[in-house]
């Protein structure tokens, strides 16, 4: 009898073989080797350059510095929906079949990543390897997730019953319809499974994204771009943005291009966003996710 192969999810993570173990330490040291390079923001196909840079360093060291970043602001923002708006006819009349495609192949290279992006997960924003490996293949779960929906909907498009009227052949199709520029602004804490969860469902029904990753979490957000150009996606399909003092993110709320948003963050920030989006001719979507309390209390005999 073959050995099933080990399926990381966060109910299998606490008895792993001792090859997960090796994997993560290998993935580290690679990692490390590559820490304080410049990284880019990721635009219509391309990296891009902003004029102001900001370091980020490790929370478990300060004196690790994990890479340079680009302090993106309104005008990078504003590039960024351009290439998404341009790019959105073309996506989204792209046949469905297609876009599963080029999105399996996204979450095969997550996949194939997973442990390096685990390692970055941990020296990032200080998981340990198990959740940081956790969060990393969530992310590549999501991408197949979005491609199985759309197969087992056949693409959301359903041909109704006939209209009951005497004398008439009349009948309606439902289908699936993308909004547009879809904006995703992701937290600190899970920023690699909360950044393509919503990212993998707004591209798979046609919309065009762009992302702006939490500014304690940059390198996380660079890594997803990598994987999604490397996917194969047009160019203008995904775009990236970061920033250090959310410049970019208030320019991606303000601006009327915009379809729809997907928010994680604090309450302040997404009831403000909310009533952005209710105003205007219509009612754009938004979809919240908000600080809760989350209370931890540490004993003093805890085992840290």
């Amino acid at each position: 009898m073959t050995q099933e192969k080990f399926a990381l999810t966060y109910a299998t993570m606490f008895n792993p073989p001792e090859e997960l173990h090796t994997n993560y330490e290998q993935a580290l040291a690679r990692v490390k080797a590559g820490l304080g390079a410049e990284h880019a923001m990721f635009i219509n196909g391309r990296d891009h350059y902003a004029r102001r840079k900001f370091e980020s360093r490790s929370p478990i060291n300060h004196s690790w510095l994990l890479g340079k970043f680009q302090a993106g602001g309104a005008q990078d923002a504003q590039l960024a929906i351009d290439a998404a708006a341009a790019a959105f006819p073309a996506w989204a009349a792209t046949p469905w079949q297609q876009r599963v495609q080029v999105l399996r192949r996204a979450a095969g290279i997550i996949e194939e990543r997973v442990y390096d992006i685990a390692a970055a997960l941990s020296l990032n924003i200080g998981k340990n390897r198990m959740e940081a490996l956790g969060d990393a293949q969530e992310a590549a779960d999501f991408f197949s997730f979005a491609c199985d929906s759309l197969e087992q909907h056949a693409g959301f498009a359903t041909t109704m019953r006939k209209d009951p009227l005497l004398g008439y052949n009349v009948s309606n199709v439902s289908t699936l319809q993308p909004y547009g520029v879809w904006v995703v602004i992701t937290p600190f804490n899970f920023p690699c499974a909360l950044t393509c969860g919503p990212t993998a469902a707004a591209l798979a029904a046609g919309n065009t994204v762009v992302f702006k990753s939490a500014p304690e979490a940059p390198w996380i957000g660079r890594l997803v771009a990598e994987c999604l150009r490397d996917a194969g996606l047009p160019a203008g399909t995904f775009n990236f943005v970061s920033d250090s003092e959310s410049q970019a993110a208030r320019a991606l709320v303000k601006d009327p291009r915009v379809a729809g948003i997907t928010f994680t963050g604090s309450y302040d920030v997404g009831m403000q966003i909310y009533r952005s989006f209710a105003r205007g001719p219509y009612p754009r979507p938004v979809i919240l996710e908000m600080g809760g309390k989350n209370p931890v209390i540490v004993t003093a005999d805890a085992n840290l």
